[in-house]
C-alpha cells in the first residue's frame, strides 16, 4: 500500500498541529489504510470497532470523525440512527 505523500507531509502536520488533534490523524490514517487496502471507497465500522483497532478511546474516535467532518476529509452515513456507520475517506486534494 502506498499512502499519498499529502497525507504524511501536510495533512498530519495540520491535523495535529493546527487542530490539536492526533486523533483525526490516527482515524483518517486507519480508514484511509482499510479503504486502500479493501479497494473499497468506503468502510462500516463502528466507533468502537475504531476505539479497538486505533487504541483510542471511544469519545477520541468521536471528536475526531466529527473533525473529519467538519475538514470534509470524512463522509460519514447511516442508513438508520441506530445503523453502523459506513465511512467514506475523501482526498479533496486529488484533482479528478
Amino acid at each position: 500500500m502506498k499512502i499519498d505523500p499529502y497525507v504524511v507531509e501536510t495533512l498530519m502536520r495540520d491535523l495535529t498541529g493546527h487542530d490539536h488533534s492526533p486523533a483525526a490523524f490516527i482515524v483518517y490514517l486507519f480508514l484511509f489504510s482499510r479503504t486502500i487496502a479493501a479497494r473499497a471507497k468506503a468502510l462500516r465500522i463502528s466507533h468502537q470497532g475504531i476505539a479497538d483497532e486505533t487504541g483510542l478511546s471511544k469519545s477520541a474516535v468521536q471528536a475526531a470523525l466529527r473533525l473529519l467532518s467538519r475538514r470534509k476529509l470524512i463522509r460519514s452515513v447511516r442508513e438508520t440512527v441506530t445503523a453502523t456507520p459506513e465511512h467514506f475517506v475523501l482526498r479533496p486534494w486529488v484533482r479528478k
